[in-house]
């Protein structure tokens, strides 16, 4: 088992979570029922504890210029507040893992340009092996890379009512940098905690397919944090919520996670990720002659096979590793899958044969010797209310 906690394990004990090993964490898997959490998030508001996921500051006068060499994508062109989605590869153009990366300006005390300072964002169980590989792409440059996930907690709030929520932690003066947060940036703002004004990384991003933030939390202060969070929320309006729904929420949202749709097997163009990678900036990246290369030979377009939504026609759900199959043929496999407690039917993630990725293509997954028919359809299976 385990002996990875975040700060905030003790506060799922109380709520009676279930626990599952996530990425070398203990963490809540549910708290009561998966669906209960899964429709509070669609419908009004849910709070997560993502603490597991790591931290990587990146600063220096060359901190722009080295994350365009060690990511994929053109983090140069980023402006100060805003965040990106990229994606971490190897040489081979395998992918190491997908993040955020977030451009913050540096402290004015530091006497620096006010562009030169990063938070990257990697997944759980690839903390260490993004922030060892930033490390050892920094020579040559003139920048620091200081891993902080050990010492940092990430709360999520995510729904409709998850800005209504968050503004009353936050003095009425300051409410225009919450409500005037656009998507995929980030802002600090003065969180009311423990009867304290406490400045704190909020982010308008998250991993729900719905409208929400992500803050940023020393952990000696998580606890406080979650505790306002939940006790600021009126009866019925926020409800904790674990990894299990967070799945469900993310497959709607048709987002891939890493070693399901993701791993260093895989390549961006046959996941869908091909613009994410910018093989026109300026100098060399990480992995680019590979990618480039992939591109050329039709990765995704019209070789080898392509990540699709599936619907489920039937009432049985595909799981990950089950075989795609066209005419009794096996032309796919299935990354993620399971029941859509937001649509009603089964929906499915799964790498396909080009040839068969057009909507509308009629499929079936073999789901333990019996073919279960299903239907390629466009990504993402739902579309939050705007």
């Amino acid at each position: 088992m385990s002996e990875n906690y975040t700060a905030l394990h003790e506060e799922h004990k109380k709520l009676g979570a279930s626990f599952t090993d996530f990425g070398g964490w203990q963490m809540p898997l549910k708290y009561s029922s998966e669906l209960a959490e899964h429709h509070a998030v669609r419908k009004s508001a849910g709070i997560f504890d993502l603490s597991h996921m790591g931290e990587v500051w990146v600063t220096g006068p060359d901190a722009a210029a080295f994350l365009d060499y060690a990511l994929v994508g053109k983090i140069s062109a980023m402006a100060v507040g805003k965040a990106k989605y990229s994606l971490i590869c190897n040489e081979d153009g395998g992918i190491i893992d997908d993040l955020i990366t977030y451009r913050r300006p540096a402290p004015a005390e530091a006497g620096q340009d006010s562009t030169d300072r990063f938070l990257v964002v990697p997944n759980a169980g690839n903390a260490k092996v993004v922030a060892d590989a930033l490390a050892e792409r920094a020579a040559g440059f003139d920048v620091v890379v200081d891993d902080v996930s050990a010492a940092t907690s990430l709360i999520a709030v995510q729904g409709p009512k998850a800005e209504g929520i968050l503004l009353r932690l936050v003095p009425a003066a300051q409410h225009e940098l919450v409500t005037g947060l656009k998507y995929y940036a980030a802002v600090e703002v003065p969180f009311m905690v423990a009867g304290r004004s406490t400045d704190l990384l909020l982010a308008r991003t998250g991993y729900t397919g719905e409208d929400g933030f992500e803050i940023f939390v020393e952990n000696d202060d998580a606890a406080a944090l979650w505790q306002a969070i939940v006790a600021i929320a009126d009866e019925g309006e926020l409800t904790p919520a674990g990894l299990a729904s967070r799945d469900s929420l993310r497959l709607e949202a048709g987002m891939p996670l890493y070693g399901n749709e993701l791993s260093i097997d895989g390549d961006p163009f046959a996941a869908g990720l091909g613009p994410v990678v910018a093989l026109s900036k300026e100098g060399d990246f990480v992995g680019k002659a590979a990618l480039a290369a992939k591109k050329e030979a039709g990765a995704g377009s019209t070789s080898g096979r392509k990540l699709v939504g599936l619907k489920g026609l039937g009432r049985r759900a595909g799981r990950g590793h089950y075989p795609v199959l066209k005419d009794g043929n096996v032309v796919g496999e299935v990354t993620s899958g399971q029941p859509s407690p937001s649509l009603g039917y089964p929906v499915a993630m799964a790498y396909v044969d080009v040839e068969f990725t057009e909507p509308g293509t009629a499929l079936d997954i073999d789901l333990r010797g019996k073919a279960e028919p299903f239907e390629v359809v466009a990504l993402p299976f739902c579309k939050r209310q705007k």
